[in-house]
């Protein structure tokens, strides 16, 4: 898995990484703040991978937390759906 740092090129994040992410990203571009239970249903990964993407996504600043939910963080790339 990459490093922290490495998480600022959108090119190494893992699959699994990049799925929770767009997902979170869909859920955002509706207005809505993704939970863990959607972006699980939404891959169809387990729980247990999904909460360590949505948290090497935090940590790598990709994601913000919002209470028990997820948004999109400072990101300087367009996504299209």
């Amino acid at each position: 898995m990459p490093d922290e740092e490495s998480l600022e090129d959108v090119q190494e994040m893992t699959t699994a990484e990049m799925t929770v992410y767009e997902a979170v990203a869909a859920l955002n571009v509706e207005e809505r703040r993704a939970t863990v239970a959607e972006v699980v249903g939404m891959t169809g990964l387990p729980e247990d991978d999904v909460r360590r993407c949505l948290d090497r996504l935090v940590h790598g600043r990709r994601l913000v937390p919002r209470g028990d939910a997820y948004t999109l963080g400072a990101h300087d790339w367009g996504l299209e759906y």
